[in-house]
């Protein structure tokens, strides 16, 4: 019923459709191998191999929005490290639904507003990631920080063009060198690392 329901919000776009369902994370895997979609939508507690562990298989594939019940769900932090692109509770409106779909499809993060914070800080406490200061993170330009901070702090590159005063093309760029000369996969890496060395708190 819920996957049915999802079918409906994405299929009601005329520029979206979905190409297939799987009701365990094996299958989940097997159909992104085979389907190639640009966007998943992933439930983290699934029989069989749970949402983590194909997160961790697909994501180099596809961007994987993980859907979760619960605000704080202790699995969203693994599931974020195993590569996630966006956290959404299963309760959001449909139309955040969507807008999580565009914005991972365009290479953003989303994580959802009420929860990003928490989130984000509980992952940086973790023992098993101390706190190390990249010696990367001095080759990021003065600008190139600006746009980490604003990152972390859970904007898109729209909110971050319109509080910089540049084009969306420009933060684009700013944060494609960020992420390389960090190393980083990702936006969401990027989050978390700036929690983890004090950038933001």
């Amino acid at each position: 019923m819920v996957r049915a329901g999802f079918r409906l919000i994405v299929e009601s776009q005329p520029d979206m459709q979905v190409c297939g369902e799987a009701a365990d994370g094996q299958a989940a895997i097997e159909l992104v191998r085979k389907e190639r979609p640009d966007v998943v939508l992933m439930d983290i507690r699934m029989p069989n191999v749970d949402g983590i562990e194909a997160t961790r298989q697909v994501a180099g594939i596809a961007q994987v929005v993980i859907l979760t019940t619960f605000e704080l769900d202790e699995y969203v932090f693994d599931a974020l490290a195993a590569g996630a692109s966006a956290f959404l509770l299963k309760a959001a409106p449909p139309e955040d639904l969507i807008r999580a779909i565009r914005l991972v499809a365009a290479g953003d993060a989303l994580l959802a507003p009420s929860v990003t914070r928490k989130l984000i800080e509980e992952f940086a406490k973790r023992p098993a990631r101390a706190a190390h200061k990249p010696p990367q993170l001095e080759t990021l330009t003065d600008r190139e920080s600006e746009v980490l901070r604003e990152v972390a702090a859970g904007l898109t590159n729209s909110e971050i063009a319109q509080r910089l005063h540049v084009s969306e093309a420009t933060v684009k760029t700013h944060v494609a060198h960020m992420l390389d000369k960090l190393q980083l996969r990702d936006r969401v890496q990027a989050v978390i690392l700036a929690y983890e060395v004090g950038l933001v708190g």
